[in-house]
């Protein structure tokens, strides 16, 4: 046998590598899930679907996602597993066919004031290169031109001991780009005194009007023991000095009591102790304070741009860093290719690569300087897609998390388009997503259900698009569903007037926004919808707002306790039983003094994944053992907490156990389509639908003549819209004007009235298009959200 022939009859026969074209799961059991076993092809673009709650994250992110990770940690050297995050291994037999995973996921940027779109990305390292090789007056490395480096200059004598030889260095210099004056924030704080004490008080008297500041506590040993000023003397009586002691004396030794201190004024402690934190961070009480007691204005050395004089004023041409970071991306991208400097053409290619990047995904009307904290969920998703997109990594999973959020129909073509470009140059695309749009270009489907939290957690179908249409599932009856126009629509009983609306985009807009109706604001990504909705219509009382803000709370928190709900059951425990409510909390003195209240045990392993084991005591109840006997109508606290929500309204709407306080809160909850969720859930295992359902329910009992909702489809099934658009129909029913900043064609072909902004995005749009009825918008096609409703409804 020839050479050529052997090697002929080798190269037909399949290579032992290519058999791995699958990832097996085996028996996962994360979350909800039951005993789930799927394969997923690689190379292929699989999409996970359901109903909000019914596993897919848990299968998606938590399991095959998880595992990935923990595996690539693995292959480091324990020295620096020591200084990575530890990762249980997933609850799940078999896990199979794995590939390096990257998660593209929906969670929120930092809220910090440094952090912004082009911090977050590589565009503005990248940026401060290019000024400090080409910015004329020269000013120093890239560190003089950004707004977290502040200007160093220390003197003093070093010695440094090599060999026999001492060398003494006198003086360090370091030129950072910081702004001085707001420290790179580009806002400066004002405190009103009025907020922090009343000066006709006494110290004693209780002047003090700071959350957590009280006489009864340290600091009242700390302020009447540091013979600075009198406790007992109103403040208004003290003198210039006194009162600068109270107010902005710096750190100073004391002893009181015999126990040394230190003193340190009221305005440098606020400053550390809360204005230097994320607000949204802070808890609800002292979240208020500090809205209540600052004021933030721009700053006026810098005028907002954060950086230092020597870093406005070095220019490229006669552009400097700050005019770069304030431009929209796609002028910024024009501007960088005028540049033609063979000494940084490598990084201006790939400068120009990365912000082309933004405009082939939809942010090219974003600026560099955008607070990465202001971006909405999906645009924070797509900015962190934007390092993968020009990466030559292939046969890697990534991992998506509805990515169609925040898009408006136009829109999603296009992400549709980077999803099949990274699936055709030899990756896993694995999404989790409900818009029948995206579902349509899979190569396989994975329908989780057939309900949700307890009643989901198991695969439903697998198969190809065409098999779902037909497949008798929820996902699938659903698929083919449009909501049509109405036939009649309600009369609005008055109008809040908007007048010359500028904010961010907006290009003087006016417009009446009808009330005692269903109102939708729609527009393409960027359009300037958010910038009229929030921007525009006033806050505070009969406004209330329910924005896709992330919920904060740890693995203690669950919906009885972020709704409220848990204050009523707690006092209704204690009025049966003859004892304090605090017994009934397992966050207070009720907890399991063994677990404290958390119901499992932690134990931390170093560099290897910490294991938690159900306490033995309360057996994963949370509660002390005495605090169980105590019953109301038959159940006790734990047995209260483990109840679906539909379960617990009828408990607490009659019988003994009848407590209207809890069965409102209940009855909201169920509205919203959340009456499978147990009361004592963590909610850090709510999907983001779940979250944002939640956060709605809570702001249903706020005494409001106007909702304002932040595209509450978000996380949302085909089956689910179906539920919140008669949601929403009860509250205007009830008297209450609605207005939803949305993209889902379902509720703008169920609006009253549609305000459409436009045409484009950015300083493409900012403008009002269309203001009318849903069938004005169809007839008349001239949008673009009008060509995408009239194709929905089939006209």
């Amino acid at each position: 046998m020839s050479m050529a022939t052997r090697a002929d009859q080798q190269s037909s026969a399949p290579h032992a590598a290519d058999s791995h074209d699958l990832i097996r799961v085996h028996g996962a059991r994360e979350n909800n899930l039951k005993d789930v076993s799927v394969e997923i092809p690689k190379r292929r673009l699989t999409v996970f679907t359901g109903v909000s709650g019914s596993g897919k994250s848990s299968l998606v992110f938590d399991t095959i996602a998880a595992e990935s990770q923990r595996l690539i940690n693995e292959t480091y050297s324990a020295f620096v597993q020591g200084f990575m995050p530890t990762l249980a291994r997933p609850e799940v037999d078999i896990l199979d066919g794995l590939t390096t995973v990257i998660s593209v996921d929906q969670q929120r940027m930092g809220g910090d004031p440094r952090s912004t779109v082009g911090t977050a990305t590589d565009a503005n390292a990248m940026l401060r290169i290019l000024f400090s090789r080409l910015g004329t007056p020269h000013i120093g490395p890239p560190s003089a031109y950004s707004f977290n480096t502040a200007s160093v200059r220390a003197s003093g004598a070093i010695t440094v001991e090599r060999g026999a030889k001492k060398a003494v260095k006198a003086t360090y210099e370091r030129t950072g780009g910081m702004c001085p004056r707001c420290e790179g924030r580009g806002t400066v704080s004002d405190i009103d005194l009025t907020q922090l004490y009343d000066d006709s008080k006494s110290l004693n008297g209780g002047a003090l009007t700071i959350p957590g500041y009280s006489m009864d506590g340290w600091y009242g040993r700390i302020f009447a023991g540091c013979g600075f000023f009198d406790p007992d003397k109103p403040i208004r009586e003290y003198t210039k000095r006194q009162l600068h002691d109270l107010l902005h004396k710096e750190p100073t030794k004391i002893k009181v009591e015999g126990i040394n201190l230190t003193y340190e004024g009221l305005i440098p402690k606020i400053q550390k102790s809360m204005l230097s934190k994320d607000v949204e961070a802070l808890q609800p009480h002292v979240r208020a304070f500090v809205e209540r007691a600052t004021t933030f204005a721009t700053c006026p050395e810098c005028d907002g741009t954060r950086l230092s004089e020597g870093a406005r004023n070095s220019r490229i041409g006669k552009i400097s860093i700050a005019d770069a970071c304030a431009m929209e991306i796609r002028d910024l991208a024009a501007w960088i290719r005028g540049l033609d400097e063979p000494s940084v053409a490598p990084l201006l290619t790939a400068l120009r690569d990365t912000l082309d990047s933004f405009v082939e995904i939809g942010l090219g009307y974003l600026s560099l300087d955008r607070p990465s904290g202001t971006l909405s969920g999906g645009e924070a998703q797509r900015v962190k897609m934007i390092r993968h997109l020009g990466s030559s990594l292939t046969d890697v999973t990534y991992v998506f998390d509805e990515p169609t959020i925040g898009l408006h129909p136009h829109d999603i073509q296009r992400m549709n388009d980077l999803l099949l470009r990274l699936r055709d140059k030899g990756n896993t695309v694995l999404v989790v997503e409900h818009k029948p749009e995206t579902i349509a270009i899979a190569d396989h489907v994975v329908d989780l259900g057939p309900g949700a939290g307890t009643g989901g957690g198991t695969v439903c179908f697998e198969g190809t698009v065409e098999e779902l249409r037909v497949a008798g599932t929820i996902t699938g009856r659903h698929f083919d569903d449009r909501a049509t126009l109405k036939e009649t629509v309600r009369k609005p009983t008055g109008a809040l007037e908007i007048r010359g609306a500028s904010t961010h985009n907006l290009r003087g807009v006016d417009v009446d926004i009808p009330l005692g109706v269903l109102c939708v604001v729609t527009g393409v990504a960027g359009s300037g919808k958010s910038s009229l909705v929030h921007g525009s219509i006033p806050g505070g009382a009969g406004v209330v707002s329910v924005d896709q803000g992330a919920i904060r709370g740890s693995r203690r928190s669950n919906p009885a306790t972020y709704t409220g709900l848990l204050e009523p059951i707690r006092k209704a425990f204690a009025k049966a039983n003859g004892v304090k409510p605090a017994l009934f909390s397992a966050n207070s003195e009720g907890a399991c003094p063994t677990c404290n209240g958390a119901g499992v045990i932690y134990t931390d392993l170093a560099m290897m994944a910490g294991v938690a084991t159900t306490c033995e005591d309360c057996e994963g109840k949370r509660f002390d053992a005495s605090v169980l006997e105590y019953h109301l109508g038959g159940r006790d606290i734990s047995e209260v907490l483990a109840m679906p929500v539909m379960e617990a309204e009828k408990f607490f709407g009659a019988g003994e156990a009848r407590t209207p306080a809890a069965h409102r809160i209940l009855e909201r909850l169920a509205d919203v389509g959340l009456g499978y969720l147990t009361l004592g859930q963590p909610l850090t295992t709510l999907s983001g639908g779940e979250r944002q359902r939640l956060k709605l329910a809570t702001h249903m009992g706020e005494k409001g003549g106007v909702y304002v909702l932040d595209e509450p489809t978000a996380g949302l099934h085909l089956a689910d819209v179906e539920q919140l658009l008669g949601l929403l129909d009860r509250l205007v029913d009830s008297g209450k004007s609605v207005i939803v900043v949305e993209h889902h064609q379902a509720v703008m072909a169920h609006a009253d009235w549609i305000i459409d902004l436009g045409p484009g995005a950015g300083h493409d749009g900012g403008r009002l298009v269309f203001e009318g009825t849903p069938a004005d918008l169809v007839a008349t096609g001239s949008t673009l959200t009008g060509e995408h409703l009239a194709s929905y409804v089939g006209t």
